[in-house]
């Protein structure tokens, strides 16, 4: 990805005057944009003709494009560490341009409902209930519908107010419902406070913010937002440059899709909300109603708000008279109209000057509210087919099923098919599983809905990054690749040649998906997509799981047994895997970190002894077979549990049970590897013979045909992995320590074969002592079934990865200091010996306070020094040397260490936070590997193995132990206990919806949903009642005309 300090300057632009107005008041010492004169370039001051003849500034003539040179991220002085994103931008920048920097690039989440709060009185202070409805209203139903509050982001008025209280919703709500509030300054960039401090033509990440009283309302940016965008119009301290860009802004955003990635069934509802606000906000209304915008007028906040409450008020309840003298039918606000509207409006902004033209223009507005309103009933006579899809589309975005069950599910509606259809996929993709129960439950037919290309879309929304992608990914790159031999690539070639075009930009650009490049190669051969799925239920359950939704715990708090089943048993729709395989390949941690999946893995490792048994007991009947009778019954074996039905005596079959147990292995094979190193040690300290004839020694055969055993262990376990060479290698190769062994075993071939030559003898002692070191690493494996250890492994791990990154700087530094601490010392020495004793070694030690400890007599002549004599030091340029001493210490001693440090301690508070799901998981891997081992430990292993080859390969005998991790079920066993599972996830379902349902935040959205209810009664009694008084007006109005006539 293109860093954003090469790609934003060229693409973002700021605004600089152009042209020096003068403003009169000044007496010249301003320009109208209300920067200095010294402040501007020469080129705005040097036309003078132009400048007298100009009577107003403007932006759009006066000012001009240039780069921009504020963005990065800003870190507020006194907040938390937590940093919000900002730039500064022209205002005639592209919204699309913008929206997919809040999304892409800042990593926004996209927004469900945009709400703009605009308004404010620069005279009065905010109401106390109006800030009561910011922080419990506005704030609350932006945190349940995932919306973005868009406000000013100032430190002053309304910003100030909505800051506060997402706030405060942020202290008390959870980290889910945090990341759902996203509230977005809009700011004009000449109006806020100590805006130099974020100027910096490279980008700031971060840059630090300091204003002094932050306790005051001020034009300072405020920490409680998330981004800011300063739009610039090259005036400064003017206010209402960022109303065009705000109002196109939220225009390009409420034709955008809702979900993820754009994948809803509506459009981001978008909507304004005044509080109060000055005669000027007219302007900004205005601009928002002509691209249909709706405004929510908050009434009793005072200003402009109380002004439109009462002019829209009095336009519905009393009637307007038209204008006479005038026959013709053009449509425009009426004499009447404008007389009331003057009234009103010098009642409510009576030190206003300019009122003609606000009075003009609010009569335009309620002029075309009342038009608008008559032509709602034409309007919704198109829609009377389904007058009620957006409202379930909002629901469905907005995730409230309790609204969708009371108002739109309630037996009143009948709903169809296609009304279903969008909202079911939305419901799915977004992982709102009461809404699909809802929608299956009132009308929608799962099996016409789910044919072959609506399952595509499903898979086609799974995040990038992910395991089931790679998958999915390499599944179509071979099904490309097969396309590509069969019909031409002219489209590929086009596709390719505009994804480089694309790359060639110098700013990023969206790129094309390996699902968009199928479907345009693939297009031709689509006419599967409109095919039913022959198993709907079960694709979706697929993939559901694949995306790690599930309700295991429930199923294992009913029954056991019953939830091991489904743990191990195959399922012939995915390649007749498990869904603990299945859960290895994606890597699902949380899912073993479930209690019943970890009771399951304890039941195998331990087979039929007890769990609590201590290891010393173990170990007792391990040497001493003769104590064992006693063990088996009184210790190691419980003897309330029933026993399997077994032909063999009681001593036999419990002997079997104690050797065939994983654990057992597991131990067997622990004693033995240790024996083994100190064979190995014993080897090569005491008993290492030369070549033969006289070597090697009896304990070294020994030791070669212990290794042997080691590689017949390695070999097995590569063929039972897959069903091909090719498929068993690649498998066995993923794990790390299978690669571990291969490495040991490869290095111990590579010892044996040259130590047996009397050249290579030594080469090889030196190879074997490396090995061995191999060999000793691969017994930190034996760590990972304890549950403190365990966890240190992956902290190992992923430490290891740091050290990479260390050494690379430390690399560096050392190449760095030692070519010059060389050059310095020693004028000329051609001896590569100690030139890279001297520029690599020496450095090294100086980390550690060591010096040089080559004392030998020097010499500075040529001849001697090319013969291999040591150079005398140059003495002239010590003062130099200490100096680059000293930094070079001050950098690897102080910097560096204390880098990977820091590096060190990220990775395992990382790590530690999550010890118990990564030590589960590790379990796993572990209990399957020393369950699939055979009972002997090597160098006996290889009885076994000769004991399986006559069983499996000769006699044809099928494996008992491989029914405990893979159950095939008979058609009736599978069927009760697909059943059993449906039960079970109806009642997890039920459970649920009641958990919810009794919580306080359901009581509250109830108690409100009734006061709702109540408020929407009261409401239309009052509009009947004003329409009662308006009929009753004409009543009269009508009686006294026709008493009139009858007097004359």
């Amino acid at each position: 990805q293109i860093s954003p300090n090469n790609w934003i300057p060229k693409t973002i632009k700021k605004r600089v005057c152009s042209t020096f107005v003068e403003d009169s008041v000044s007496n010249g010492a301003l320009c109208q944009c209300g920067a200095a004169r010294n402040d501007h370039a020469s080129v705005a001051l040097g036309d003078y003709f132009s400048t007298a003849i100009v009577n107003h500034w403007e932006s759009v003539q006066h000012s001009s494009e240039q780069p921009t040179d504020a963005f990065g991220e800003v870190q507020f002085a006194g907040a938390s560490k937590r940093t919000s994103h900002f730039l500064r931008l022209s205002w005639s920048t592209e919204p699309s341009l913008v929206y997919n920097i809040l999304t892409t690039h800042w990593g926004l989440p996209a927004p469900n409902l945009v709400v703009s709060v605009v308004g404010g009185n620069s005279r009065t202070q905010i109401k106390t209930w109006v800030r009561e409805i910011l922080r419990q209203g506005l704030v609350k139903a932006s945190q349940s519908t995932g919306a973005w509050i868009l406000t000013t982001g100032l430190r002053e008025r309304l910003g100030r107010c909505v800051g506060q209280a997402v706030r405060d919703h942020a202290a008390a709500a959870s980290s889910v419902s945090l990341n759902k509030v996203v509230a977005l300054g809009i700011a004009p960039w000449g109006v806020v406070e100590k805006r130099e401090q974020l100027v910096n033509p490279q980008g700031s990440f971060p840059v630090r913010y300091y204003v002094q009283n932050i306790s005051r309302e001020s034009c300072s940016l405020d920490n409680n937002y998330q981004a800011f965008l300063l739009v610039d119009d090259g005036s400064v301290g003017r206010r209402g440059g960022e109303m065009g860009f705000r109002a196109r802004l939220e225009e390009y955003i409420s034709h955008q899709r809702t979900g993820i990635w754009g994948s809803g069934s509506i459009d981001i509802p978008v909507v304004c909300m005044l509080i109060s606000g000055d005669a000027d906000m007219l302007k900004r209304m205005d601009l928002s109603l002509k691209n249909s915008i709706p405004w929510l007028v908050l009434a009793g906040s005072g200003g402009l708000a109380d002004f439109l409450s009462d002019v829209l008020e009095n336009l519905s309840s009393a009637p307007a008279v038209p204008s006479s003298g005038e026959g013709n039918s053009e449509a425009g606000p009426s004499v009447d109209l404008k007389d009331r509207v003057a009234e009103r409006f010098k009642k409510h902004f009576p030190s206003e000057i300019q009122t003609d033209k606000l009075v003009e223009q609010v009569s335009a507005e309620a002029f075309t509210l009342e038009e608008l309103e008559e032509r709602f009933s034409v309007q919704r006579a198109l829609v009377e087919a389904s007058p009620y899809s957006d409202e379930l589309k909002l629901a469905v975005t907005w995730n409230r099923v309790d609204i969708a069950k009371s108002e739109l599910f309630n037996s009143d509606i009948q709903w169809k098919y296609e009304d279903l259809e969008d909202s079911m996929t939305d419901a799915l993709i977004n992982d709102k599983p009461q809404f699909v129960r809802l929608f299956a439950e009132n009308g929608l037919n799962i099996v016409d809905y789910l044919n072959y290309g609506r399952l595509e879309s499903l898979y086609r929304s799974v995040p990038d990054g992910t395991l089931l992608y790679q998958l999915l990914q390499h599944c179509l790159e071979e099904r490309l690749g097969n396309m590509a031999s069969a019909q031409p690539s002219s489209e590929q070639q086009g596709l390719s040649s505009k994804v480089a075009a694309d790359n060639n930009e110098s700013r990023p650009r969206r790129k094309f998906t390996l699902f968009e490049r199928a479907t345009k190669i693939l297009h031709g051969g689509s006419k599967y997509h409109q095919q039913r799925c022959p198993h709907p239920w079960a694709s979706l359950f697929l993939w559901a799981v694949l995306q790690n939704r599930n309700i295991f715990s429930s199923c294992y708090r009913s029954d056991e047994n019953r939830s091991f089943s489904l743990l191990i048993r195959k399922s012939h729709f995915w390649g007749h895997s498990t869904c603990l395989q299945m859960g290895v390949s994606a890597d699902a941690r949380l899912f073993f970190s479930n209690d019943g999946v970890q009771s399951l893995l304890s039941q195998i490792w331990w087979g039929d002894m007890k769990r609590n048994t201590e290891i010393w007991k173990l170990l007792l009947a391990f040497f001493c077979p003769i104590l064992f009778t006693c063990l088996s019954v009184f210790i190691i074996f419980d003897i309330g549990v029933p026993q399997r039905p077994t032909q063999s005596p009681f001593i036999v079959s419990r002997w079997r049970q104690f050797w065939f147990a994983p654990v057992t292995s597991f131990l067997g094979n622990v004693l033995m590897y240790f024996l083994f190193l100190l064979l190995f040690a014993y080897v090569l300290l005491v008993d290492f013979k030369p070549p033969p004839p006289s070597g090697p020694a009896a304990t070294e055969c020994v030791l070669y045909f212990w290794v042997f055993t080691l590689v017949c262990e390695e070999i097995r376990q590569t063929l039972f992995l897959g069903t091909t060479w090719t498929q068993s290698f690649r498998l066995y190769i993923q794990d790390v320590w299978n690669k571990c062994d291969l490495t040991a075993i490869s290095l111990f071939i590579v010892g044996l074969i040259c130590r047996m030559f009397h050249r290579s003898h030594e080469f090889g002692r030196d190879v074997l002592c490396l090995d061995y070191m191999v060999f000793t690493l691969r017994l930190i494996h034996i760590f990972a079934i304890h549950k403190q250890l365990g966890p240190k492994l992956i902290i190992v791990g992923n430490m290891m990865k740091d050290v990479f990154f260390f050494l690379f700087f430390l690399g560096v530094w050392i190449l760095a200091y030692g070519v010059a601490n060389q050059a310095l010392i020693y004028t000329y020495d051609p001896n590569p010996n100690r030139i890279f004793l001297r520029v690599f070694y020496m450095p090294y030690l100086h980390i550690f306070g060591y010096g040089s400890s080559i004392e030998e007599e020097m010499d500075d002549n040529v001849t001697l020094i090319e013969s291999g004599e040591e150079p005398c030091k140059n003495q002239e340029s010590n003062w130099l040397v200490v100096i680059l001493l000293v930094v070079y210490l001050l950098v690897t001693n102080i910097l560096l260490i204390n880098l990977v440090i820091a590096m060190f301690s990220y990775t395992f508070s990382e790590v530690q936070e999550h010890s118990d799901t990564y030590w589960k998981f590790q379990r796993y891997n572990l209990i399957v590997e020393y369950h699939s081992r055979p009972s002997l430990a090597p160098p006996f292993i290889i009885l076994s193995h000769i004991k399986v080859f006559i069983k499996r390969i000769i006699h044809k005998v099928p494996s008992v132990k491989i029914h405990h991790f893979v159950l095939d079920l008979e058609p009736k066993a599978a069927n009760r206990l697909s059943t059993w599972e449906t039960i079970q996830k109806e009642d997890f379902l039920t459970a649920r919806n009641k958990i919810q349902k009794s919580s306080d935040s359901e009581r509250l959205k109830r108690m409100s949903a009734k006061v709702d209810d109540v408020l929407k009664r009261l409401t239309e009694s009052k509009e009947f009642e004003h329409r009662l008084q308006a009929q009753v007006k004409q009543k009269h109005f009508s009686e006294a005309l026709t008493l009139s006539f009858n007097t004359l």
